[in-house]
């Protein structure tokens, strides 16, 4: 039995590099009369020889920068470590013995590297007395030992007493570590059952799974390699440069994106933030500007709205989503991404190997000015140009990939895929020599490697799925480890659940029928649940079937991949399989883990796309750059997560982070009912036990309580929400799932928003907001009207916060309720102006009105309502003498009106002009007091006109008034459709314009009239002024232009006619 991939990588990852030993072993008592023979260690380099010899004398520290040492032993960095590095015991060897030591077991002075610690440890969830107990693997500690807390928190009825613990145990600076003493546990792991002893340490310490318990679990250190060579760690400090905290930039010419020209380019308007995350979302803006990634840009021709991702530390990434804008117009790029099975064929002489990983990958690459201007983003504060190639676009790993081919190419020991690079060699020498050539061609490229994921000098290492070691290549044994995990069931529920994973793959188990046949009897209708030895025998042989290599297909390039997933209430599970030409599904790899406590509530939606998100993730290195069905018996996530759909702006934050991670791959999401994927729903029923820490993310529930002053918290809200009845339930049924039939009247406001609807520490979310129950709407009400704003304003500010069904309705009540905004609101709005009545003929009913002063001049303006004829009068004063003396010029020309609509100033209520309307017949109608928008003819055209005016270059007031009224008049009208010219005179006017166009008639008679021509020598009749004969012959001399010719008669006459004059002459007509 080996471990789970992550513990063998682990137990690969360790590198012991022990300084010579003395006599550690010595208790604490004889350490000073020993310290003497201890040999010298050199504080220069750590090695055993006089600091003064130390070829490292005159060294800089790469750390700290000071001479004298280097960085391995720098004690500055060796401060600077956390705890958790410096919690790494090692056994000691005795002086006379390899074995360890009855007396006392101490750990001694290994050099650890920050090289060779792992950001993350390595864990192994282990039985003890049939509780999980986390433990961290470690091949330095001589003895499993587990702290005080862990010890206490066993079951007190199994028999667990503590005997003294004969070994003393010391850490890595020789001080002894406080034990309460040993005792003997019920230990579970794998298929090992058994009595093992642990050592219980005082207080709360790590809890370690020592050698003395490898051979028992079946632990292997197949992958534990001592590196003599110092070459390597010096080869990784003088190209310190390759693993800085700086984003790399890649040295060359920048990359082309190429795109369809027959798509058009897609604007999109930038979506709307919530207020609690626009701030932070403008400080990233800011950052990314600063750092050069992002260029603020007035115009662009492609702009793609962000959906803004909250990191679990509260940071904003910003990230495009390209797959509704540019993914759509990209060509696909054609560089053909090399086959696992290519990869690994060159891999087979390899002895020891390395494996680097590249930081930020593509967003090293630098984009050109087009391609740059094709990622634009859109955001509330305007558009901005990424410099670098980002993450989404649909055609970058194939750009990527060519990238990598090209800078490493011609070494024959290293592979590149994405961003992985694994390097092969014979020898630790050989390994050290083709790093150098790596580490040079990416540190001259301008390229960046993430240091914690790189690892180097391994005998054997985990790459694309596979365990590569000097004999070849084997498939991982995590691949099926949930499998061989399996736990024997405890009711038939779980039974039927192992046989239906079994049963989709009968086709590749030999004789399961015979070895599965105890089981199914135990499903029998009339059968008991009485699990026996015979069963226990059945199921660990289907167990051990089902994780042989046999039933396993290698992965396989040129097959199409599937990718099946589904969720329960506990658990999630996915299969990776292939389709081969036959149409048979054939396994590659199995996954599935338990839910954590928040995951639990999380809506059935959500854990179904949780589902997908976790098969995504482990199976990346199969999946990512080629296309795979995905298969989900939740067809709801196919209008939120289809790789065709756009994001919708309603999802919830974890959802949008999950639709853009699933944006980088090439995949369809597809439909199945959920019989048809029974293997991923057994593995989501009975996951693997998997000890995960709450994915807490505060900003989904505590929106509200990131304004200023909240008057109430989640606690609040989660204990009014389970008081609330509707509310209550609404919450089970968005963590259980929705019912089938139809809901109460009650529950229908929340059904067309289920989808976007979680749970989160006992609160209803919609997206990112609070659901409010019903006890507390009021109170919210009043705090998003404390600074009584509008009703638009305040529906804003309530929608980035909270949600409630009748929300808007319930903010327009309280808006109107509000006596101080009503006391001081604007104006109602305006009602549709009064439309007079139609005007029947022209010049009867006509507006008038005063505007000026205008650039020193005051002018009256009258208009006709039928024909929209306009007349417009230079005026001494805005007077009733003015007025009448216009319009009396006008009726002289057009006649008297009906009647005459006016405001209300002076001029046109005055005595005077109501005798004179009343004189001549006129109706006066006047507009409401400061209302002037009654007089709409008039106000209209006054704007128009001095619009008109102050545009005229003439200098000469009749020039530009008349300029005005022609264009005016011979202009149809956009209400009409004709000129006012031909409205009221029943004519068009003659402008300019018209001089441009030949007379039509005539040009229609030049056109279909013959002209006539003569050429010179032809025979013709001219005209005669001075005889009685009206023609005489004549004979064409030359031609003069078109029209004209010159002609000799017979009796020699030269005279010169129009061809009007001359007609052809038949030779015999001389003769006569």
């Amino acid at each position: 039995m080996h471990l789970t991939d992550e513990v063998t990588s682990e137990v690969q990852f360790i590198r012991q590099r022990s300084r010579p030993q003395g006599p550690a072993q010595r208790t604490s008592r004889d350490r000073g009369s020993h310290a003497a023979a201890r040999p010298v260690s050199c504080h220069r380099c750590g090695g055993s020889h006089s600091p003064e010899s130390c070829r490292f004398k005159g060294a800089a520290c790469n750390f700290c920068k000071r001479k004298g040492h280097i960085e391995r032993v720098c004690r500055a960095k060796s401060n600077s470590l956390t705890p958790r590095q410096k919690r790494i015991l090692k056994a000691s060897s005795s002086t006379n013995s390899e074995k360890e030591s009855a007396d006392s077991l101490c750990v001694n002075a290994t050099h650890i590297s920050t090289h060779n610690v792992s950001a993350t440890p390595f864990t192994a969830t282990v039985l003890l007395n049939n509780t999980p107990v986390k433990m961290e693997v470690d091949s330095g500690a001589a003895l499993t030992l587990i702290s005080e807390a862990t010890y206490r928190q066993l079951p007190a009825d199994s028999g667990l007493d503590l005997f003294p613990s004969v070994p003393v145990l010391r850490d890595f600076q020789g001080q002894p570590i406080p034990i309460l003493g040993a005792s003997n546990v019920s230990v579970k792991y794998g298929p090992f059952s058994g009595i093992l002893q642990v050592v219980v340490a005082k207080g709360k310490r790590c809890n370690l799974l020592g050698r003395n318990w490898f051979n028992h679990l079946k632990i292997q250190l197949t992958g534990v390699h001592q590196v003599t060579n110092r070459s390597i760690e010096e080869l990784l400090e003088k190209y310190a440069e390759l693993f800085s905290d700086s984003l790399g930039v890649v040295k060359g010419p920048p990359v082309t994106l190429y795109t369809d020209d027959s798509v058009a380019p897609i604007q999109m308007s930038a979506r709307r933030v919530p207020f609690a995350l626009k701030h932070r979302i403008e400080e990233e803006l800011n950052r990314l500007v600063s750092q050069g990634i992002l260029e603020p840009v007035l115009h662009t021709t492609w702009a793609t709205p962000i959906v803004p991702v909250v990191k679990s530390n509260g940071d904003i990434r910003i990230c495009g989503d390209y797959k509704c804008t540019v993914n759509k117009a990209l060509r696909k790029d054609l560089y053909k991404i090399p086959s696992v099975n290519e990869l690994l064929t060159t891999l087979k002489k390899g002895k020891v190997f390395a494996k680097l990983d590249l930081a930020q990958a593509y967003q090293q690459l630098v984009v050109d000015e087009a391609s740059a201007e094709l990622q634009t983003i859109i955001t509330h504060k305007g558009a901005f140009k990424p410099k670098r190639l980002q993450y989404g676009i649909s055609s970058a790993p194939g750009i990527f990939q060519r990238f990598m081919d090209t800078l490493l190419a011609n070494l024959d020991d290293v592979v590149t895929y994405f961003d992985d690079v694994l390097v092969v060699a014979r020898s630790e020498a050989e390994l050290a020599s083709t790093l150098k050539q790596v580490f040079h061609r990416l540190l001259q490229a301008g390229i960046r490697l993430k240091r914690d994921k790189c690892v180097f000098g391994l005998q054997n290492v985990n790459f694309l799925g596979y365990r590569i070691d000097a004999s070849g290549i084997h498939p991982s044994e995590g691949k099926v480890a949930v499998i061989h995990n399996f736990p024997s069931p405890e009711n038939k529920q779980q039974l039927q659940a192992f046989l239906g994973l079994l049963n989709f793959y009968h086709n590749f188990l030999a004789n399961k029928a015979e070895i599965a046949e105890p089981l199914h009897r135990l499903l029998d209708n009339n059968s008991k649940w009485s699990w026996t030895h015979r069963h226990a025998e059945a199921f660990k042989r289907l167990k051990q079937l089902i994780s042989s290599n046999l039933v396993l297909t290698q992965y396989d390039d040129s097959l199409p991949l599937t990718l099946t997933c589904d969720a329960s209430p506990h658990g999630v599970g996915c299969v990776l399989a292939h389709i081969t030409a036959s149409g048979i599904e054939k396994p590659i790899a199995f996954h599935s883990r338990t839910l954590s406590s928040a995951e639990r509530k999380y809506a059935q939606i959500d854990r179904e796309a949780l589902a997908i998100i976790v098969g995504i993730k482990k199976f990346h290195e199969y999946v990512f750059g080629r296309h795979v069905e995905i298969r989900t018996d939740h067809k709801p996530l196919l209008g939120l997560l289809a790789r065709a759909m756009q994001t919708p702006v309603g999802m919830s934050p974890r959802m949008v982070r999950w639709s853009i991670l699933l944006s980088a791959y090439d995949y369809d999401l597809v439909y199945r009912p959920g019989k048809e994927i029974s293997n991923a729903d057994a593995l989501s029923r009975i996951p693997q036990a998997v000890e995960l820490a709450d994915d807490s993310q505060p900003l989904e529930v505590l929106m509200l309580e990131s304004m200023h002053n909240p008057p109430i918290t989640a606690h609040v809200i989660a204990q009014e929400t389970s008081r609330d009845p509707v509310l209550d339930r609404v919450k089970k049924w968005t963590q259980k799932g929705w019912p089938r039939n139809s809901v109460p009247e009650a529950f229908k406001p929340f059904g067309p928003h289920r989808s976007e609807l979680s749970v989160h520490k006992d609160c209803v979310l919609r997206d990112s907001r609070v659901v409010i129950p019903l006890s507390l709407r009021t109170q919210v009400l009043q705090l998003l009207h404390a600074g009584h704003p509008g009703i638009v304003r305040m529906k804003s500010l309530a929608r980035s916060y909270v949600w409630w069904p009748g929300l808007d309705r319930d903010v327009e009540k309280t808006v109107l309720s509000c006596l101080q905004c009503q006391e001081n609101r604007h104006n109602p709005p305006r009602e549709n102006e009064h439309r007079w009545p139609e005007a029947r003929t022209p010049w009867s009913r006509i507006h008038v009105d005063f505007f000026g002063p205008f650039q020193g001049k005051m002018f009256m303006i009258v208009v006709d309502a039928f024909s929209k004829w306009v007349e417009v009068k230079i005026v001494p004063t805005a007077s009733t003498k003015a007025a009448v003396s216009v319009l009396r010029t006008l009726f002289a020309t057009h006649g008297i009106p009906d009647s005459v609509v006016s405001d209300n100033g002076t001029a046109f209520t005055s005595a005077e002009f109501l005798e004179f309307v009343k004189s001549n017949c006129i109706q006066h109608l006047t507009t409401a007091p400061f209302h002037p928008a009654s007089n709409g003819q008039a106000e209209r055209l006054v704007q128009s006109t001095k619009e008109a005016l102050r545009k005229e270059s003439a200098k000469e007031w009749n020039v530009r008034l008349a300029r005005l009224l022609l264009a005016q008049h011979s202009t149809p009208s956009s209400a009409t459709g004709k000129s006012p010219a031909e409205l009221l005179l029943n004519r068009r006017l003659v402008t300019l314009l018209d001089k441009l166009r030949p007379e039509e008639a005539h040009a229609d008679v030049v056109e279909h009239r013959k002209r006539r021509a003569f050429e010179t020598d032809d025979l013709v009749f001219a005209r005669c002024f001075q005889q009685s004969k009206k023609w005489i012959p004549a004979v064409v001399v030359s031609r003069l232009g078109q029209l004209m010719y010159v002609v000799r008669t017979s009796q020699g006459q030269v005279w010169k006619r129009h061809v009007d004059q001359l007609f052809s002459r038949q030779p015999n007509a001389v003769a006569q």
